[in-house]
């Protein structure tokens, strides 16, 4: 993927980073070689090598399709740790969830909202991973909610704006389908340990549906693939 900054000219990219690095190391392109390429918030298509070196990759780029379609999905994460915020932002960017929130919760520790893996451009490393894996050129958005109860009361129905809100908790006896219905939702899961029983009362207060994978109690990120999968399907 390439943005404004790595063009040339018109139809002429150079790029001297981990993506030129990529190119050599992994991919072993060599001049006339063309490769998958497309424009960060634009088309994709087939980048054609022009000269790669040890200090640079240039591409003559032709961009004729457009991207694939997102989930109609926002994913809703109380924040984990900072390890499993980049695997989460990675496959759920892979999988195409176009927004995220990041929330607060009680069982969320303070100091992961210190982290420098929130700083901007650490987030959009990963979600340029995401795209990178899935072929995809368009960013998610990103945004925060440092408090439970203003972020459930106020911000998540206008979020869902009359879609599905379905919470996952894990081992939820009367857990519902997350593929009932279908169409748009936001999907709300809690950290690891699960929400408290008044997170949840607030939740079902404005209108949720609870959800699980069943009796085990998974990692974040691993719940999340889950759970996008089937909503996907």
């Amino acid at each position: 993927m390439f943005e404004e900054k790595d063009e040339l000219a018109p139809g002429r990219v150079r790029v001297a980073d981990r993506r030129h690095r990529h190119a050599r190391e992994v991919l072993r392109a060599q001049p006339g070689d063309a490769l998958v390429v497309g424009r960060i918030g634009g088309r994709l298509g087939r980048g054609t090598v022009l000269a790669l070196d040890a200090h640079a990759l240039e591409l003559e780029v032709a961009l004729d399709r457009d991207p694939p379609a997102k989930l109609d999905v926002v994913l809703a994460l109380a924040l984990p740790r900072p390890p499993s915020v980049r695997k989460v932002l990675q496959q759920a960017t892979a999988l195409g969830v176009p927004r995220f929130v990041l929330f607060a919760s009680a069982r969320v520790e303070k100091s992961y909202w210190q982290s420098t893996g929130l700083e901007p451009e650490r987030l959009r490393e990963q979600l340029l991973l995401g795209l990178e894996q899935s072929v995809d050129t368009v960013l998610p958005e990103i945004s925060f909610a440092r408090r439970f109860r203003p972020f459930v009361e106020d911000e998540l129905p206008r979020i869902a704006r009359g879609a599905r809100i379905l919470v996952a908790h894990p081992g939820e006896p009367a857990a519902g389908d997350a593929r009932a219905a279908g169409g748009a939702a936001v999907l709300v899961i809690g950290p690891e340990g699960g929400l408290q029983d008044h997170e949840l009362a607030r939740l079902d207060a404005v209108g949720a549906t609870r959800i699980a994978l069943g009796p085990r109690v998974l990692r974040v990120e691993t719940a999340v693939v889950a759970l996008l999968a089937r909503l996907a399907g």
